[in-house]
Formats: structure tokens, sequence, C-alpha cells
């Protein structure tokens, strides 16, 4: 697992041990930038169930101002501070070892909005719909953003969900991107 593209280009990242978390692959996370394109300098970023912050680490290289890290485990906060310590980035990082659910609140009180929520929870716990909804409720995301979630290819999601819009889908072995915007 590497940065692909930006400022970290080829910087190596570790992944946190276990079986607990599935690092985006390489070739996921280039489709998933050459699809989202052009990353503008003031763009806020928040990295869900961030698990080795592969996807956080790479918004920052391409360019994004800040990305907010979150995620409940030890093990993977260790390993996103060493990720960004590497790749020299941490200065535009906050790491936030919290419920995803709780995290949520404290974006919504202190009125954190942000341009890209990249979303990728455990497979098979029925995560997504409940984290959709939450962030809806708590209105962060900014009306041009993009929520990005990452799920099993067998989990099919509706084109609206609350206020959002599917606006892409793209399948990679058996996992798939799902892409939706403010309608």
């Amino acid at each position: 697992m590497r940065v692909i593209s930006g400022i970290s280009k080829g910087f190596r990242l570790k992944a946190p041990k276990g079986k607990d978390t599935r690092p985006t692959e390489d070739r996921i996370k280039e489709s998933l930038f050459n699809i989202l394109g052009y990353i503008d300098e003031s763009s806020i970023v928040l990295d869900l169930f961030a698990g080795s912050g592969s996807i956080g680490i790479e918004f920052l290289s391409r360019g994004a101002s800040k990305t907010y890290f979150v995620d409940k485990s030890y093990e993977s906060i260790r390993c996103i501070k060493d990720n960004l310590k590497h790749t020299e980035l941490e200065d535009y990082a906050d790491i936030i070892k919290n419920d995803v659910f709780k995290a949520i609140n404290l974006f919504k009180g202190k009125g954190i909005r942000f341009n890209y929520i990249f979303i990728d929870p455990p497979y098979g716990k029925d995560l997504l719909g409940k984290v959709l909804k939450r962030i809806w409720e708590s209105d962060l995301l900014e009306d041009k953003g993009i929520i990005i979630l990452e799920h099993e290819k067998d989990l099919v999601l509706e084109e609206n969900i609350y206020g959002l819009h599917k606006i892409d889908l793209r399948n990679y072995g058996y996992k798939s991107l799902s892409f939706y915007t403010k309608k």
C-alpha cells in the first residue's frame, strides 16, 4: 500500500495488524481519485473508519487542506499517526480516536462541514445506512460535497438515501465504491 500521487507520492504506508481492517487496494484508490479528479486546495476531508488512514492521506497528498481521521481502534490510530509522520502530513490532519457516531456529534457541535466524506465501515454490520442518516441529520456535507462509500459488492444501495443522490457506482471484485451528493 502506497501513496499514489501528489507531494507524498510513492511513500509506503503501514496497515494495522489483524483482520479487523481491509485497506483499500492501490488499484481501487487510484480509480477513486481518477473519478474525483482535481482536489481543490481548500477541501476539508473526513475519513471515517479510517484504518490505516490511506484514503485521507491520499487526499492530503493531492492538495486537500485538512483531513479528519476517525477510528476507535488504538492500533489504527497508532498506524495513522505513523503514516502521517512518515509522509510529513501530520500538520494537516486531526486524528480522533472515537466511535464514529460520537465523532459526528462532535463535528456537528463545532459546525465543521466537509467537501469529501469517505466511509469504509466493517462489512456485515449494517452501519452504512445509520452513518449516512447521522451525517445527513448533522448537515456535515458541503452543498457540492461528495460522500464516497466503500462496501461489499453484494450490498445494493438505493439511488436516493435521505437527501442524497447516487451519482456513480464502480465495482472492483468483491468491493464497490458508491458516490453520493446532495440532491
